[in-house]
């Protein structure tokens, strides 16, 4: 009898540069401004998503933008609120991700995302992951944004995982929930930074080289 075993991923930050996409993205719009308003973004976006947890991803993206606009003094006209839901298609892929993904693959396991966003914004991204996955859910699908269990509970009520381990860059949104579930955990920690509680990440890598071995 076959095993079911899942690796779960965050999406944006741990697959894709999300720092890159909102900083380039940001550029367009408000030129030499770009890195500053990353830094804004970040706190504002998850403000929104505790204060409308119906509310589409794009338009997260868009209200989030305008409110790191007001609190840099960036003049933002309504056009151009829509920036990051445009680009985020074309924000790159790590690029360790895809030799990775494709070693979980062949070492049997299955692969799945459980993301904050659209399901019409996952569906182009995933044109541009090198490796398909077999599931995705979406804050969309859950009506609800992660670090909100809806993700995880869907997930593990729909598949029914026998061994399940979930991977992620965000500690807030993935790690803390996954801690709270008591799934295996795996922080990509790309910014190098210092967990809250020591013990809520169990295994703890820079990006994605070495996950497959880990597992």
């Amino acid at each position: 009898m076959v095993l079911m075993r899942w690796v779960t991923f965050d999406c944006f930050g741990t697959l894709v540069d999300w720092r890159h996409g909102i900083a380039t993205s940001a550029e367009l719009v408000a030129p030499g401004r770009g890195s500053r308003l990353l830094d804004a973004y970040g706190p504002h976006e998850r403000a929104v998503q505790e204060e409308s947890p119906g509310m589409r991803y794009r338009e997260v993206l868009a209200e989030s933008l305008r409110r790191a606009c007001a609190e840099e003094g960036v003049r933002l006209s309504p056009d151009d609120a829509g920036v990051l839901a445009a680009t985020l298609p074309y924000w790159p892929v790590f690029p360790e991700v895809g030799a990775e993904l494709g070693r979980l693959r062949e070492a049997g396991w299955r692969l799945a995302l459980l993301t904050n966003c659209d399901r019409d914004l996952i569906a182009e991204t995933r044109r541009r992951l090198p490796v398909a996955f077999d599931a995705v859910l979406t804050a969309e699908d859950v009506g609800a944004y992660k670090p909100d269990l809806a993700h995880f509970t869907t997930f593990r009520d729909a598949f029914e995982p026998e061994r399940w381990v979930h991977v992620a860059q965000s500690y807030t949104h993935d790690l803390v929930p996954a801690h709270r579930l008591g799934l295996r955990r795996v922080w990509i920690n790309r910014l190098d930074e210092r967990p809250a509680n020591p013990s809520v990440p169990q295994d703890v890598l820079p990006d994605l080289r070495g996950l497959a071995g880990l597992l």
